[in-house]
């Protein structure tokens, strides 16, 4: 029996905030393991910061159960929690996408915040046209509050296209989310909301870092043995992001574990005793000294726990 991991990742400071191994006979629409990863990485946030919370995952998470339980969350007067999640390309928006106008579809932006041309890709929000289409409401299951976008783009060659792109010659994507269209400012536009939900991509600069430091490689075939190398993986991860947030500024800032142990964590040095204090001795050849003696004195500076 095969075992994969559930992971969550904090995008405002790289940190992973929960890991679950997960046996591989456990069912694709299962919600119980993703919602026990998704309480636990709620948990993992300061209480203060728990009041305005962004929650995205790919189209494989966002399950029916999973948004029911965020909406339910997002129901409290005292917090806000919004997501932005994967939604299936099916039957239902292949009926209504061609009874949208041309001139329905808007520009999305770039990564500098500039309009690309409509003619390389668009967005459009569908929700109107599922909810009130010619075969009644195809969302009626899903919460009301649910809205869906889709960013249509020309393929990039080798991109795997359904029958439905390559005759419109189009690959579309959708995403589910729950912010109102009422809201003030940006984040009522369906530009900036499709530009917010390609941020997820990042997680993939997550997930790599975190198998150099062992998530990708589980020693056993014990699950509990596995799930105490996740855990220690995960606390490793974590200190290589507080190392960069912390210590690190410029390229080692976001240097990924492979660059960080060369440069910094495998340097030879000398412990040097003397006048009743200890030195560190870098070579001066060393290409990074600077940037070490930097993030050493940083690292002395920082404030002790109480």
């Amino acid at each position: 029996m095969g075992h994969y991991p559930l992971t969550s990742w904090c995008d405002n400071t790289d940190e992973c905030l929960a890991v679950k191994l997960r046996p591989g006979n456990a069912g694709s629409n299962t919600v119980t393991d993703p919602l026990e990863v998704l309480t636990e990485s709620i948990r993992q946030i300061p209480a203060a910061l728990r009041r305005d919370l962004l929650i995205t995952c790919d189209g494989a998470s966002s399950t029916h159960d999973l948004i029911e339980h965020i909406t339910a969350l997002n129901a409290s007067p005292n917090r806000k929690v919004h997501y932005s999640v994967g939604f299936d390309f099916d039957d239902r928006t292949k009926t209504v996408l061609p009874l949208l106008p041309e001139s329905a579809w808007q520009h999305v932006l770039d990564g500098h915040g500039n309009a690309r041309p409509l003619e390389q890709a668009a967005v459009v929000e569908m929700t109107g046209l599922l909810r009130e289409s010619t075969g009644g409401d195809l969302l009626k299951t899903w919460p009301a509050g649910m809205r869906i976008l889709t960013r249509r783009e020309k393929p990039h060659p080798g991109a795997p296209l359904s029958l439905f792109e390559q005759h419109k010659g189009w690959r579309h994507q959708l995403f589910a989310t729950n912010t109102p269209a009422t809201t003030r400012g940006r984040l009522g536009q369906i530009a900036f909301l499709e530009a917010r939900h390609r941020a997820h991509a990042r997680v993939e600069d997550r997930i790599r870092p975190a198998k150099e430091t062992g998530l990708g490689h589980l020693p056993s075939k014990k699950a509990q043995l596995n799930q105490a190398r996740l855990a220690a993986a995960g606390m490793a991860f974590d200190l290589l992001a507080w190392l960069r947030l912390l210590c690190l500024n410029g390229d080692l800032a976001k240097a990924e574990p492979k660059t960080l142990r060369y440069r910094t964590l495998h340097t030879s040095a000398r412990i040097i005793r003397g006048q009743r204090r200890r030195t560190i001795g870098v070579p001066e050849t060393w290409l990074w000294s600077e940037e070490l003696e930097r993030c050493l004195n940083t690292a002395m500076a920082l404030p002790q726990a109480i």
